[in-house]
């Protein structure tokens, strides 16, 4: 197989190079990958932060998720593209990219690990976060209503699935509501959309998987006794 990609199954940055990879039709062979005993060649191909993904292409490795999505895209650059080919589109589009990477998503990151006043926080700043996409995406999406198919998924649509489709297995986690469709009608409309794909629903992981999932990190950050 010329396509391995060593990732961890609740990685959401190793589920955004599964689904560009399924997407684009591209055949590769998968590598489970036990962070807490990470295998040789993973320490081999990614020796500087010892991370997945890990996208290895005719036995040279390629490293950080947004960067293997433009790798995939550029080399398999038949349809459908991942990227638009006008470049400002295409200069706004890697802009959101960072954001929702970035700062929505580091944003979130701590809210499963948190508690009382210090989480209140963090979902403040979620909230801000959120507020910022939905004002941002009506540029992109001028109708209010992403129009999405299997066939037309691009950068944006993959990003914003690895880091959103399990938002509610992270609500039911922590008790907490994140997304509001009122405050944040278009993102849910977004997700919504995405989670009912079948190259979606193929490549997330259970509802019920991802609750236990973020119930372990809760249990073992705030030290809580299991049930």
């Amino acid at each position: 197989m010329d396509v391995k990609l060593h990732g961890f199954w609740a990685s959401p940055y190793s589920k955004r190079v599964e689904l560009a990879l399924k997407v684009k039709g591209i055949p590769y062979e998968y590598v489970e990958e036990d962070l807490r005993n990470k295998s040789h060649l993973l320490l081999q191909y990614n020796p500087v932060d010892k991370k997945v993904p890990v996208l290895v292409h005719h036995g040279k490795p390629i490293v950080e998720s947004l960067l293997i999505l433009e790798y995939i895209d550029e080399t398999w650059s038949t349809a459908p593209r991942l990227l638009p080919q006008d470049s400002y589109t295409r200069a706004t589009v890697r802009f959101w990219a960072s954001f929702l990477s970035q700062e929505l998503f580091d944003s979130m990151r701590p809210v499963v690990a948190t508690a009382g006043e210090a989480q209140e926080k963090v979902i403040e700043k979620v909230s801000e976060n959120l507020k910022v996409v939905e004002e941002g995406m009506k540029d992109l999406f001028p109708d209010g209503t992403p129009v999405i198919n299997g066939e037309n998924l691009g950068m944006l649509d993959i990003i914003a699935f690895s880091i959103l489709s399990s938002y509610k297995a992270v609500e039911e986690a922590i008790g907490v509501k994140l997304l509001d469709r009122e405050r944040n009608p278009l993102i849910c409309s977004w997700v919504t959309a995405l989670n009912e794909l079948p190259v979606v629903k193929e490549t997330i992981p259970s509802h019920a998987k991802m609750v236990a999932f973020f119930q372990h990190i809760r249990q073992n950050a705030l030290q809580i006794p299991k049930p």
